[in-house]
């Protein structure tokens, strides 16, 4: 039996991005819990790549995005980041989140896999943001989300102002970014930021089913479908609806389009194998 994402084994804990593929379920794991797992520029990118990677790869079908120790994520590691714009080029800020901050989150939204997070404990600005860009977040109860941009005197980035107005409506949003209070776990969840609340040490386990339920199902619909609601709120009617019956048109050519109607006529389970 393979050892819990959760809590991996002791010859894993130098690395700062623990990773495991179990029951065609790629597990990413932030491991810097000493550090609340703020997210340094090398484990930013390899959490890119690993996106990535799911997305190519046939035999991964469903992504867990999760962390050790009491936080889940609290944001880019500004250790050591200049306080002031005094060696700046015009252009520079703008430059590091287009292609820092901004790429991370992008990478979950587009990665072409069913993709869930975990969130164990705190998740703090970037750290909130890469949580709500996955398509379920699991919350244990104890994991509170922060926008804490404003107390730093900072603009929210990494998407915070596209995720949140999509998620909860622009008033919330902007409560939640001019205020930047700890929004608890069961608050997360009213609002519908969260899927699901549990106990801590049921987190794991949920996340193992939720994910291995996805593995399960026709990998290509599942794409195709985040795509479809991900594009939804940036397009007009008739432009979603054109790229809806597109999307089934590629899908009509699956093995797994083929398997789904094959089953249903003869009144069995289907067996897709994401293909």
């Amino acid at each position: 039996m393979s050892a819990s994402p959760l809590e991996p084994p002791e010859k894993s804990r130098d690395s700062l991005i623990l990773h495991a593929t179990d029951n065609a379920v790629s597990w990413i794991t932030l491991n810097r819990p000493e550090a609340m797992n703020a997210i340094t520029p090398d484990q930013r990118e390899r959490l890119i790549q690993l996106l990535s990677d799911a997305s190519a790869d046939p035999a991964v079908r469903a992504v867990v995005i999760t962390a050790t120790g009491r936080g889940f994520c609290t944001g880019a590691d500004l250790r050591g980041a200049p306080a002031t714009a005094g060696d700046r080029v015009a252009g520079d800020v703008a430059r590091i989140i287009r292609l820092g901050a901004q790429r991370l989150v992008a990478a979950v939204l587009d990665c072409e896999k069913p993709v869930i997070a975990a969130v164990n404990g705190t998740a703090a600005g970037l750290g909130a943001h890469l949580a709500l860009a996955c398509d379920l977040v699991l919350a244990a109860e104890e994991a509170r989300f922060i926008e804490v941009f404003v107390r730093r005197g900072l603009v929210p980035d990494g998407g915070g102002a596209y995720l949140l107005p999509r998620l909860v409506g622009p008033h919330r949003a902007k409560e939640l970014m001019f205020f930047g209070d700890a929004l608890p776990a069961a608050d997360a969840e009213r609002l519908g930021l969260v899927n699901r609340v549990v106990p801590a040490h049921a987190l794991e386990k949920t996340a193992r089913e939720w994910a291995e339920r996805l593995a399960t199902g026709p990998t290509r619909v599942l794409a195709l479908t985040k795509h479809l609601v991900n594009t939804s709120l940036d397009t007009d009617r008739t432009t979603a609806f054109t790229a809806e019956a597109a999307a089934q048109e590629i899908n009509m050519t699956t093995a797994d389009a083929r398997e789904g109607v094959a089953s249903f006529v003869e009144r069995r389970t289907p067996r897709f194998e994401g293909r």
